[in-house]
């Protein structure tokens, strides 16, 4: 049996790319793949908050709220889209308001069939 690391854990630090400007102590969400903006709405998930001021463009070191995993896409699942298991130990989208307690979490980045990067909510 294969051995597993999650990529990160609850409140390590990650790096992303601001996709607007964001303000150190800002809660942010996904806003791409492999992107976050400050948190917007109440419908948006928070992923985390951002560790320092960064202009659109820039990196941005934000502290995570979940375990970040690196999982298999079923099908395409899009950054920001919530996740549900799939077959074989793999995530797929999950329409919400359909059976919402199978929400496993939220795509950091987009894939289609291929490894995407998951933190748990």
């Amino acid at each position: 049996m294969a051995d597993y690391l999650p990529l990160y854990k609850p409140g390590q630090a990650i790096t992303s790319q601001a996709s607007a400007d964001i303000a150190g102590g800002q809660a942010v969400q996904v806003s791409g793949s492999g992107t976050v903006a400050p948190a917007t709405a109440a419908t948006q998930l928070i992923v985390g908050v951002a560790a320092f001021d960064a202009k659109s463009g820039e990196k941005v070191t934000f502290f995570g709220r979940g375990t970040v995993h690196r999982l298999l896409a079923t099908g395409t699942v899009t950054a920001a889209q919530v996740v549900e298991a799939a077959a074989a130990g793999s995530v797929a989208t999950h329409t919400q308001g359909t059976n919402d307690v199978r929400v496993f979490g939220v795509a950091l980045t987009t894939a289609t069939d291929a490894s995407v990067e998951i933190m748990e909510v």
